[in-house]
């Protein structure tokens, strides 16, 4: 079993919506998710069973989760509940590491 992966290397650049771009890990128990957002992609409302976190590596997003709404910056996180609408605004362009769990097996499809 190989237990390390080189992002840029050993996975696909994947488009998983139009402006947001990134390489996914898949584990076990999760999908780890290194995405570029264009500055102004716009995520509609959704929502799905996975539990998230987004942390913001850089740029500034607009988050909206259920009846909250934050502008994050680096280093800020959003949690964001299985089930529970959400959307957002990139506000720059924007990179982002998303961790779902359980795993999104919808991701894998793509």
């Amino acid at each position: 079993m190989n237990y390390y992966i080189n992002k840029e290397k050993d996975l696909p650049l994947q488009e998983v919506f139009p402006g947001i771009t990134g390489h996914l890990v898949h584990t076990e128990h999760c999908t780890i998710a290194d995405f570029r957002i264009a500055a102004g992609t716009k995520l509609p409302l959704h929502h799905h069973p996975h539990e998230q976190t987004s942390t913001v590596l850089e740029g500034r997003f607009l988050f909206e989760v259920d009846d909250q709404e934050r502008i994050c910056e680096a280093g800020e996180v959003a949690v964001i509940p299985g089930n529970v609408p959400h959307r957002g605004t990139a506000l720059t362009d924007c990179r982002i590491m998303d961790i779902f769990s359980p795993v999104r097996e919808d991701y894998k499809l793509i």
